[in-house]
């Protein structure tokens, strides 16, 4: 990232497909359904989020958001993956109102509020059903590129907040003994990292504290971060490693709580352009070739695929963030890439086991030899997206 563009700062909407979004007011009086199914009231509180209705026809939406809890809080209308952010409004205090207001075409969405700014938020489903409103996008090249940036800072600024959340919980279990939640933390709360792994590379000093593996260390250079951690929790696979006592483990949970308390600072107010954002998808797709196709990431813990659907959801994120661009701009490719990423969910798939995946070891030479194929079928057309975008 350049980071003399990271300044301006990003209250964004995200949408994804052809969205255009508005602005939020504040301190509005909610307003008054009157009938009109497209005008929502949300009613925000510490443990619940009541949404006037679970649906509503496609175009102009508007979401008045009453804060009835006693914490600041969020409010998002989410895709159906539960991870782009369609809209959101910010900074909600105590009694306040606040619309959100944005077009939404048919679909799946999940609205969620956030008590506190953190975690997943209390969600529920919402569907937006065909109106026959023409949703097309409208404006030129520039404003579409605007949109984009906006989205993608959005997203990242989410993922963020969620792997605040869940890494200070996993560091909490690893120090307080509890090894087997730790063990079933530790993918979840990575896929986080590894959604906007390009972005936190860019901050060169964090990324090797944070996710540098024990091959990758240089001569004296200190070993630090989540593959510290994991080796520690997985030692079977360890010949002859020493476990760390209770110190050694606060030293490191304390430093990977440091280190992603920093990211998450950073972060606040960074703002992207097209050619990053497409640069970044096609950075993690080559994160899954040279990482997690080859079984090298997870070295201890085998739980390589939480990070390989990882990093194609951050891809597949700053994708359909530019799909309204190169839409117009070359629809061949768009649907090529959209086919590529719809081969490779269908693999991954495959190998889904309860609420996550199987182990990496568990995979016969055949099916790894799938995965990266598919990577590479991928990898192809996205790495023209950015010259088509820019």
């Amino acid at each position: 990232m350049n980071h003399s563009r990271m300044k301006r700062c990003s209250l964004a909407l995200l949408a994804t497909l052809a969205l255009a979004t508005a602005g939020c007011t504040d301190n509005a009086a909610p307003a008054d359904p009157g009938g009109n199914p497209q005008s929502l009231t949300v009613k925000a509180g510490d443990t619940a989020c009541t949404v006037s209705a679970a649906g509503a026809p496609s175009g102009n939406l508007t979401f008045s958001v009453t804060n009835e809890g006693s914490q600041v809080t969020e409010f998002y209308l989410l895709g159906a993956d539960g991870l782009r952010i369609i809209g959101e409004v910010e900074n909600i205090g105590p009694g306040l109102s606040r619309d959100l207001v944005l077009t939404a075409p048919p679909g799946g969405y999940f609205t969620a509020c956030k008590p506190g700014m953190v975690g997943d938020g209390i969600r529920a489903a919402f569907t937006v059903t065909d109106s026959g409103t023409d949703l097309a996008p409208s404006g030129d090249d520039a404003a579409l590129v605007e949109q984009a940036n906006k989205l993608y800072g959005a997203y990242v600024k989410d993922q963020t907040e969620q792997l605040l959340a869940a890494t200070e919980k996993f560091a909490g279990l690893y120090t307080g003994g509890s090894d087997d939640e730790a063990r079933a933390l530790y993918p979840k709360a990575r896929e986080h990292w590894e959604r906007i792994e390009t972005v936190a590379e860019s901050f060169g000093d964090l990324d090797p504290k944070m996710d540098l593996r024990e091959a990758d260390l240089a001569e004296g250079q200190q070993w630090t971060g989540w593959h510290r951690i994991e080796k520690d929790l997985w030692p079977a696979r360890a010949k002859g490693y020493a476990k760390l006592d209770d110190a050694g483990r606060k030293k490191y949970a304390d430093d990977l709580v440091a280190n992603t308390r920093e990211l998450y600072d950073r972060t606040r107010d960074l703002t992207f352009t097209a050619d990053q954002i497409g640069n970044g998808a096609k950075g993690l797709l080559d994160e899954v070739a040279t990482g997690k196709v080859t079984g090298e990431e997870e070295y201890w813990s085998r739980t390589d695929l939480w990070d390989f659907q990882a990093n194609v959801d951050g891809a597949r994120v700053g994708y359909e963030g530019l799909k309204p661009l190169l839409q117009k701009r070359n629809p061949d490719l768009d649907g090529k890439i959209g086919q590529r990423f719809a081969e490779l969910q269908k693999l991954l798939d495959q190998h889904r086991k309860d609420d996550g995946f199987a182990f990496y070891d568990e995979l016969s030479r055949a099916e790894v030899k799938q995965l990266s194929d598919a990577v590479n079928a991928l990898s192809e057309p996205l790495s023209s997206m950015t010259a088509a975008v820019v």
